[in-house]
């Protein structure tokens, strides 16, 4: 009853006053990247949701779009801005994402929705993520971020779809919050984001 009724009530209301409540901010972000960085200020790329259905996720344009003489996209590492840095690091980035929400694609609590390409290198555990509808935020995230193991983040993903709950949901949302205060949790040991998934070792 929850998962089929309850969380997509609660998704919707919750993001509609959280858009409401945030326009302010979104709109001097949006001001500011246009300033620094030029059209467009939002990021967008397709992933896959519940059940690996395919839709666009938005997010604000952290990085810049250099090239090397090849043509070839710079490293993350060198194409993101201060201002940038400071959108991951407050999460400010991710607020573009209340709009998946209401559109249905996202929900506010889920397994974080990948890269398309990493569909093949799932195994038949790691599929079962795509069972539920991803998420803003997950219990993944509060539990290490991009500071974890692909292997461990894939094991809170499922622990989250076997315990669904609005108890869950709520403690998810409130210890976001508190992490994107702090800021905890956007780089692994190295510094850097996460690198990209290839696959399982086994």
């Amino acid at each position: 009853m929850y998962q089929s009724f309850f969380k997509p009530l609660f998704d919707i209301s919750f993001s509609m006053i959280i858009i409401f409540v945030l326009l302010p901010v979104m709109f001097v972000v949006g001001l500011i990247l246009y300033v620094k960085q030029g059209s467009p200020i939002l990021y967008s790329q397709f992933r896959p949701g519940k059940n690996e259905k395919i839709f666009k996720l938005f997010k604000f344009r952290t990085m810049t779009e250099k090239r090397n003489a090849k043509g070839e996209l710079l490293p993350d590492a060198e194409r993101i801005t201060r201002f940038g840095g400071f959108l991951r690091k407050t999460s400010i980035d991710e607020l573009p994402q209340f709009l998946n929400v209401l559109k249905g694609n996202l929900s506010l609590v889920g397994p974080r929705p990948l890269l398309i390409e990493y569909l093949p290198l799932y195994n038949d555990q790691q599929k079962k993520r795509h069972l539920v509808k991803p998420g803003i935020t997950g219990w993944a995230q509060i539990n290490g971020r991009n500071a974890i193991s692909w292997e461990d983040k894939f094991t809170l993903d499922l622990f989250y779809v076997d315990n669904v709950s609005f108890t869950l949901d709520l403690k998810i949302i409130f210890k976001t919050i508190i992490q994107a205060v702090k800021g905890s949790g956007i780089y692994n040991n190295d510094g850097l984001t996460m690198d990209k998934f290839s696959g399982n070792k086994q």
